[in-house]
């Protein structure tokens, strides 16, 4: 179970890592990241933040390098955002849940019989003329 603390700090964290890539990171390589969710160690000192990123594998492996490259960048933001003693170090983990989903949406769609269209009732056809 984490503390009240640890959980507002990795919310704090999320925050100000959204809002770093939208606004601050300059780098080609970062596009269409998504920021899913933050885990804080008990001690604070490392934040594991998990990101969806659109495209195919090459542009994940692309894109999560270029996160991994500007983790300084992102622990000066949270530094100035979060204070404690330490600064949780970031590290970058690819999500993959979306795509999961969107995968088995996928696959039942294909396996899951189509329904029919619901036949009007007399009621309805009568509202018609």
């Amino acid at each position: 179970m984490t503390s009240r603390r640890v959980q507002k700090a990795a919310e704090a964290v999320r925050e100000v890592v959204s809002m770093a890539i939208l606004a601050d990171l300059k780098d080609p390589r970062v596009q269409g990241v998504t920021v899913t969710y933050v885990e804080v160690s008990p001690d604070m000192r490392v934040a594991k933040v998990h990101v969806s990123i659109m495209g195919d594998e090459a542009a994940q492996r692309l894109c999560l390098h270029g996160l991994r490259s500007s983790a300084g960048f992102l622990q000066q933001k949270i530094s100035k955002r979060i204070d404690t003693r330490y600064t949780p170090r970031v590290q970058f983990e690819l999500d993959l849940g979306v795509k999961r989903s969107i995968a088995i949406a996928k696959m039942l769609g294909e396996v899951l019989p189509e329904e029919p269209d619901p036949e009007p009732s007399p009621v309805d056809e009568a509202n018609l003329d």
